[in-house]
């Protein structure tokens, strides 16, 4: 299982590609990570809503309220013409992060 102290950095990347492909909620989103990675990383509740929250504050994501069939109100995240930048802006500097790492492990396996 990979720690969340490695993947800290990451996980906006994470949930902007999440939000890329769909406006989703945070139970969605957490399910989907799990169930991409295989069990080998979940998002922590915590760790999820706030990292909610500081892509809200810093204008990447946006919230809204969906009614649901139970007649529940769901909340919604959906990501911003800024956050679609910044998007692009971390792939990068993951792939840059990769090529990095990879100079010092390289065949060390």
């Amino acid at each position: 299982m990979v720690t969340s102290d490695v993947m800290r950095g990451f996980n906006s990347l994470i949930i902007l590609s999440i939000l890329m492909k769909q406006d989703s909620y945070g139970y969605q989103i957490s399910n989907l990570i799990k169930e991409k990675t295989h069990g080998a990383y979940i998002m922590k509740e915590t760790t999820l809503y706030s990292a909610f929250n500081r892509l809200e504050k810093n204008a990447l994501i946006q919230s809204y309220s969906k009614p649901e069939t139970k007649g529940k109100t769901r909340t919604y995240y959906k990501i911003t013409p800024l956050g679609i930048e910044a998007y692009f802006e971390k792939l990068v500097e993951w792939e840059e992060t990769q090529e990095i790492i990879q100079q010092f492990v390289k065949g060390e396996k």
